[in-house]
């Protein structure tokens, strides 16, 4: 029992020094300006408000993943693998957001990051999944997981549709992004007991 259970501890740590790393990165991307002046804050809008959102999706990724990881009894290898497959698209998250912010905003890169958004929320799914199916009913009600998957749901639509309409309108494109990640602020599964 004393291995499985380090098992599982190794996975978390490990997860979240990948993620402490993401943020560090994100955060060595932001340059100050040459001037002396709050003036010179301006012209930085897009690395500011980009900056923001990814670091509020990283900070909602890493307590929806501790909350999920409390119910992990073994970390067997599709879970592990789910999980680095999982922390490969958040790894993404600061070149992302530098070429939203770069380009401020622009049609194509908003697309991207849309996407990138996709692609994080299908593999957290499939991590949130392979963990409940593992995780005893009496832990977990079927009323909890019916919740989680209806979330996944609209969740997925919702960075599906701002991955649509950023090819013609990326600055709403970014305010749905914002929308769809509200329905991850609290974990459904915290207050499963």
């Amino acid at each position: 029992m004393e291995e499985k259970k380090l098992t599982a501890d190794r996975l978390i740590a490990f997860s979240d020094a990948v993620f402490a790393v993401i943020v560090t990165i994100m955060v060595l991307e932001l340059k100050a300006p040459e001037q002396p002046e709050f003036s010179a804050l301006l012209p930085l809008w897009p690395w500011a408000i980009s900056y923001v959102l990814s670091y509020l999706f990283i900070a909602i990724i890493w307590i929806n993943h501790h909350h999920l990881m409390r119910f992990v009894g073994r970390a067997t290898l599709r879970l592990i693998w789910i999980n680095f497959i999982h922390l490969f698209m958040v790894s993404l998250l600061p070149f992302a957001t530098e070429w939203i912010a770069r380009t401020r905003l622009a049609s194509i890169p908003v697309v991207f990051y849309a996407g990138l958004f996709v692609c994080i929320d299908i593999a957290y799914n499939l991590f949130e999944r392979e963990v409940l199916a593992r995780t005893d009913a009496a832990l977990v009600s079927a009323r909890m997981r019916r919740m989680a998957r209806r979330r996944s749901v609209a969740v997925l639509a919702g960075f599906t549709i701002a991955m649509l309409v950023a090819l013609v309108a990326p600055r709403v494109s970014f305010a749905l992004i914002c929308a769809a990640l509200i329905l991850h602020l609290r974990p459904d599964i915290s207050n499963s007991r």
